[in-house]
């Protein structure tokens, strides 16, 4: 009967040793996993990868804009280079669309109404609004 409780012990004492048994070792994994991540391969990093992020483009990324908008598809709202090819990059355009991000409306991209946004302020809606004009394709 003691054997039967025996040898879970003995084989879970074994498994716990083998898999560390100390913080050293840890500690060694932790900087052989940062030399290793510092020689990493990029090769397959995306080009804009060290591409400074705009103020815009972080605030786009603290709201809900991208519950709706995806920069290449089309998923509530239109895709956001869709967005950059209708309008080109000038201070009215800018401006006009900040007034749309901030109000809300309809009409111009199908039957569903873009939510107001009364929350953000004119110049974050401005440079949200440039950092999506900035994705137009290159003429």
């Amino acid at each position: 009967m003691r054997k039967r409780y025996l040898a879970p012990l003995v084989l879970s004492v074994l498994f716990f040793a083998a898999c560390g048994g100390g913080e050293k070792k840890q500690e060694n994994a932790d900087s052989a996993s940062t030399h290793e991540s510092a020689a990493a391969d990029n090769s397959m990093v995306s080009p804009n990868a060290n591409k400074p992020v705009s103020k815009g483009e972080t605030l786009m990324a603290e709201s809900d804009c991208k519950t709706c908008h995806k920069e290449e598809m089309k998923v509530v709202g239109p895709a956001l280079k869709d967005i950059a090819a209708k309008y080109p990059n000038t201070p009215e355009n800018v401006d006009k669309l900040a007034d749309k991000v901030i109000k809300g409306g309809s009409g111009n991209w199908g039957e569903v109404a873009m939510l107001p946004h009364p929350q953000v302020s004119k110049e974050d809606a401005k440079e949200m609004v440039s950092y999506i004009l900035s994705l137009a394709p290159a003429k």
